[in-house]
């Protein structure tokens, strides 16, 4: 039996969510509220003593971190296989995620916040502000950058200038083939899914504008049956991130 715990508006659980689609596997749906602060509980940290999401309970055995998870559910389910098998190829994929995960999914949490994230907690007073900090093992120092109003421009700027090199990476790479690898989807498209999709919900898919093998990425991406499984209604508006 597979159980997810994992949030809709989470860009990591939208990429484990791609992954199932695409295999065809079903999943307990174990939702978890970031408002109601389900992350934090203690039944859920001893399960994931990161307080993020997603995670994966495989036949009550516990599997964590997004991209662990993806590399676990192809392993496991050898059909439709998204990992190549040639040694060379998959070191290419390996790199590509590799590079993913280190720089345009945390590029993109900037900008993710100052344009939705600091209003969901701007109810907070500056105590309950700071006391929640406090009580994030993974993300305490990433929150303790931002201020109430959220990054400052230099952040930002930063982070602009992180998802433009990667697009223009993406590009290159693009130019030998519809996917990032050439003909083979794989776990390095999946994992830069969620990333060009944010970019697309807080206004920033005119990055990609001038770059056509992306912009036809992005299509082929949202025309594979698994993107509507993935993204269902509801998991496009923006909330707390992994």
């Amino acid at each position: 039996m597979l159980e997810l715990y994992h949030s809709a508006r989470s860009t990591c659980s939208q990429k484990v969510r791609l992954v199932m689609a695409e295999k065809g596997l079903e999943f307990v749906d174990r939702q978890m509220n970031f408002g109601r602060g389900d992350n934090l509980s203690d039944w859920y940290l001893k399960l994931n003593p990161n307080g993020v999401v997603p995670t994966l309970v495989h036949d009550g055995r516990v599997i964590i971190d997004s991209s662990v998870i993806n590399e676990y559910l192809d392993e496991v389910f050898p059909q439709v296989p998204l990992v190549p098998r040639d040694p060379f190829e998959r070191a290419r994929m390996r790199a590509w995620r590799q590079y993913i995960d280190e720089v345009p999914t945390t590029a993109i949490r900037p900008p993710s916040f100052n344009a939705f994230v600091v209003k969901i907690w701007a109810h907070l007073s500056d105590k309950e502000w700071e006391d929640h900090k406090a009580r994030l093992p993974l993300r305490k120092h990433f929150y303790n950058r931002m201020s109430r109003e959220g990054f400052a421009k230099a952040d930002i700027d930063e982070a602009l200038e992180k998802l433009h090199d990667n697009l223009l990476r993406m590009e290159r790479s693009l130019a030998f083939g519809p996917w990032l690898l050439g003909d083979a989807f794989t776990l390095a498209d999946v994992s830069l899914v969620p990333t060009l999709v944010r970019m697309q919900d807080i206004g920033l898919a005119h990055m990609w504008k001038a770059l056509p093998q992306v912009g036809n990425w992005v299509r082929r991406i949202q025309d594979r049956p698994s993107f509507d499984k993935a993204y269902y209604a509801g998991s496009r508006t923006i909330g707390p991130d992994c």
